[in-house]
């Protein structure tokens, strides 16, 4: 495997697989890795020949306050791990490589509506950052498909959307969220919780599982949501939001539909989780 920083290495690497016939796919990361990363490295060598990762914490994401300067970078490690799961390269650019201009001066790209509500409306202009830095680096890599895990499902449909109104040559897959044993959904920042946090984070997947069936049960959704507010708060998580929306659109849900998804953001220390499951239903 090999690992480079600039993006002509990348570019002429990537142009000499697609001019052999061979499919790309790629997997953008932030580093410090955990399972859920390499099982989408393990996926994307299903759907193509070429497997590129890229580990760049990217600035343009994270609001004032937030974790940027402690967010862990482990990138020796990283790519140790994704050797093992099969990655052929790893793009690992500096802010000057992907912001040559600094991040003042950088075309911005946006998906309005989606990304302003629910984790948008709680720390804005974050999607703003992702929808910009995933746009360059499609364009950087050039990859046939790109997979994104369903634990970050706004962000998602947020990427989804920004590929079809740009009318990108990119195929988007989701990948099912990797969990802990009790349930926890893999991510990077469980790493900030202390060991009596982490005893207490697997209350947010037992408050969706709580709510899937409470849904399945026919409860009203207002009172599912309320019930689930109260569950996490009582387990000692600070609810941030907790909804049920449609899976397509996020859009709130009504009685009537049927392809449903329960989302849940909480803090717990330093740590800010979030978590989802799919309800499918009968309609009513």
């Amino acid at each position: 495997m090999h690992r480079v920083e600039q993006l002509h290495d990348l570019r002429a690497q990537v142009a000499g697989w697609r001019a052999s016939g061979e499919r790309v796919a790629f997997v953008p990361t932030m580093g410090n890795l955990h399972a859920g990363h390499l099982t989408l490295v393990r996926e994307a060598r299903l759907h193509a020949a070429r497997v590129v990762a890229s580990i760049f914490v990217n600035p343009l994401q994270f609001g004032p306050g937030e974790d940027l300067d402690a967010y862990p970078r482990t990138l020796d490690e990283d790519s140790r791990q994704l050797a093992e799961a099969g990655c052929d390269l790893v793009f690992a650019p500096s802010a000057r490589v992907v912001y040559p201009r600094g991040q003042a001066e950088q075309t911005r790209v946006e998906v309005p509506g989606l990304s302003d509500i629910l984790c948008g409306a709680s720390r804005p202009g974050h999607f703003v950052g992702v929808a910009t830095v995933v746009c360059k680096l499609f364009n950087m890599v050039q990859p046939h498909v790109a997979l994104f895990g369903e634990k970050d499902f706004q962000q998602l449909l947020v990427i989804r959307r920004l590929v079809e109104d740009l009318a990108m040559p990119v195929e988007i897959l989701g990948v099912p969220t990797v969990r802990e044993a009790d349930g926890l959904a893999m991510s990077s920042r469980n790493g900030y919780l202390s060991s009596v946090e982490r005893s207490q984070a697997p209350a947010l997947y037992r408050a969706l599982t709580s709510a899937a069936q409470a849904l399945h049960a026919g409860c009203v959704i207002a009172e599912v949501e309320q019930a689930a507010l109260s569950q996490i708060a009582d387990a000692g998580l600070r609810p941030d939001y907790f909804t049920v929306r449609v899976a397509g659109d996020l859009s709130p849900a009504t009685p009537d539909d049927a392809d449903l998804i329960v989302l849940a953001a909480a803090y717990l220390g330093r740590a800010r989780l979030i978590d989802n499951l799919r309800v499918m239903r009968g309609a009513h």
